[in-house]
């Protein structure tokens, strides 16, 4: 019987100890303004890839009306080179600005082509 109860009571230490990690992380003050930068950081990022995504429309639509390809290889070759350079000096790997980069280019080209199809008669 007395080992039941020890039994319990580190059970019980433990799921105690551990709801306390888990509630001091969530309250832990250094953790919520870090968090917090992050969610600012983020929404900065938002605003900036939706500004971008305005102006490739407009690029599409000029593009649309001087016969110029939505596809033009050596300017994302430009573009991703000095990127990949930027995040390199800001402690960035070249994976992930690639990543990033290439997720954002079939994006504008995914833009581009939909401006085309709509100002198609």
């Amino acid at each position: 019987m007395i080992k039941s109860i020890c039994s319990i009571g580190i059970t019980l230490a433990i799921c105690l100890l551990f709801s306390g990690i888990s509630y001091a992380q969530s309250n832990d003050p250094t953790l919520a303004f870090h968090r917090k930068k992050i969610d600012s950081l983020d929404q900065k990022l938002i605003a900036v890839l939706a500004e971008r995504e305005r102006v490739v429309k407009e690029v599409g639509i000029y593009k649309m009306k001087n016969n110029i390809p939505a596809l033009q290889k050596g300017r994302f070759k430009q573009i991703l080179e000095k990127n990949i350079k930027m995040g390199a000096e800001g402690g960035l790997s070249a994976k992930l600005i690639t990543k990033v980069m290439n997720a954002i280019h079939e994006e504008s080209l995914r833009i581009e082509r939909a401006v085309k199809k709509e100002e198609t008669p």
